[in-house]
């Protein structure tokens, strides 16, 4: 598949599609390029997410965890808790207040890991950031 250029704040990410989380990867690929704001979680540990509120895509549990690893990135459909995007940097036991949640892991960061844990602490203490998902320019 794709890879998937990530730039957040001032730092770029290359990541891979999940092929175990097919429908999740069809919908962001018709997102694409997808800009949003990255803020920091309150519930889940060492993460950033983007919060969609309401947005209902329509999309079934796949490939789906509640303890994802760092430079996993995940979409939970919503049901529980909000519609969001979750971009773990460390350790992270995904919940919101509701309690424990587990969301579609449908990407996963392959270059650039050595910034992760200086993203999620430039986000933590500095605010939100700017965040752009596109296709790799080496694709295009």
């Amino acid at each position: 598949m794709t890879p998937i250029l990530i730039t957040a704040g001032s730092y770029r990410f290359r990541a891979r599609f999940e092929s175990s989380a097919p429908k999740t990867v069809a919908l962001f690929r018709t997102l694409l390029p997808y800009r949003q704001k990255l803020i920091h979680v309150r519930w889940s540990g060492e993460g950033m997410w983007i919060p969609l509120g309401e947005t209902d895509f329509g999309l079934p549990f796949e490939n789906h965890t509640a303890h994802p690893s760092a430079g996993q990135i995940l979409l939970y459909p919503g049901g529980i808790s909000e519609t969001e995007i979750l971009f773990c940097y460390g350790g992270v036991a995904f919940a919101s207040k509701m309690g424990p949640l587990a969301a579609n892991h449908f990407l996963t960061i392959v270059e650039g890991t050595e910034n992760l844990k200086a993203l999620g602490e430039l986000v933590l203490w500095e605010g939100a950031q700017d965040i752009l998902f596109d296709l790799d320019d080496v694709e295009r």
